[in-house]
């Protein structure tokens, strides 16, 4: 899933629609509930194009209203008690290089590699979306930050289940000995990660189709 050049079309190309409403709404698999469970399975092409260029936002929200028509989604937000982690400013102060330029109507954040993202006129918001997809709660902005910002972020993620059993892969994946991703965020961006229990709005689904062909 991902926009194109010129801000007006996002496509998503065999993906399940579980994953375009975690993806378009912003949500972990944990604030989402209900629904059939090809959600998960049936896999679908869409491609949604707005009349003109909007920033990513605007374009998630058209996809958000696309999901509605077709698949006759139907849904309502609930708030639970749920772990997550607040995104704050650490008292260093925040590294991070402000970007004043007119919206660029791209990802803002990509991966450069295993444990490696650049980011380029990203929105603390989007980047505390973007930890939650990493962790396992949600990550909830609290840092007060309003602009557009530059930054690179390394760490040493954890390793996968399966490398255990699979000795060669892991001996080719790079060293391990940096920081990991609460302590690569705190030194190099000068943010901080705080774990908490509290409110966290959740997505329910009410109701969900099958659209016809095309």
């Amino acid at each position: 899933m991902k926009p194109l050049p010129g801000g007006q079309t996002y496509v998503a190309t065999n993906v399940p629609i579980q994953l375009m409403i975690k993806l378009m709404f912003h949500f972990k698999s944990s604030q989402i509930s209900g629904g059939p469970g090809w959600l998960d399975t049936d896999l679908y092409d869409v491609e949604a194009k707005a009349g003109g260029p909007h920033n990513l936002d605007d374009l998630h929200v058209m996809f958000q209203n696309l999901l509605v028509d077709p698949f006759k989604l139907q849904y309502h937000k609930e708030t639970r008690t749920l772990s997550a982690y607040e995104l704050v400013v650490d008292k260093s102060g925040p590294r991070l290089t402000e970007n004043h330029n007119p919206e660029n109507f791209d990802i803002p954040i990509r991966p450069t590699g295993r444990g490696r993202f650049e980011a380029t006129h990203s929105s603390t918001s989007y980047f505390s979306w973007s930890l939650s997809q990493r962790l396992d709660r949600p990550v909830i902005d609290e840092t007060g930050l309003t602009g557009f910002y530059d930054f690179k972020l390394e760490w040493t993620p954890e390793p996968s289940p399966g490398l255990a059993a699979a000795p060669d892969a892991a001996a080719n994946l790079p060293p391990s000995n940096g920081p990991d991703l609460f302590t690569a965020v705190r030194e190099q961006l000068g943010l901080k990660l705080d774990s908490r229990k509290g409110p966290i709005e959740v997505m329910v689904i009410d109701h969900v189709e099958r659209p016809s062909e095309n």
